[in-house]
């Protein structure tokens, strides 16, 4: 029976390295891309709109997080009166401001609805 059946010998295990600074780079160059490509611009917008929010003034046009456009009739520490049209006003929370308009698209958009 040994015919077709070779026998099997127990091998020496193979010497095993330690991973060292090679098997580093691979990973610490992953994280370093994926700083660089995600984390950096997202702090670059977040201080952007921190600082846009900071120098909010009555009368800024501004459109919200939800598509809402107005004038900025009051400001208060964590809230933003918005003015949408004549006499009818909106409470915002500052946060809640996704651009600053240049000035006329509020009054322009105004005149397109009349």
């Amino acid at each position: 029976m040994n015919f077709f059946i070779s026998d099997a010998f127990a091998q020496a295990a193979p010497a095993q390295q330690e991973p060292g600074l090679a098997g580093l780079i691979l990973p610490l160059a992953i994280l370093l891309i994926f700083f660089f490509l995600f984390v950096l611009p997202q702090q670059r917008r977040a201080k952007e709109q921190k600082k846009m929010i900071q120098a909010l003034t009555k009368g800024s046009e501004i459109v919200t997080n939800g598509g809402l456009l107005g004038k900025v009739a009051d400001l208060d520490d964590n809230f933003v009166q918005l003015e949408v049209a004549d006499n009818v006003y909106v409470y915002v929370q500052r946060h809640a401001i996704a651009s600053l308009m240049p000035k006329g698209t509020y009054k322009a958009k105004k005149r397109a609805e009349k």
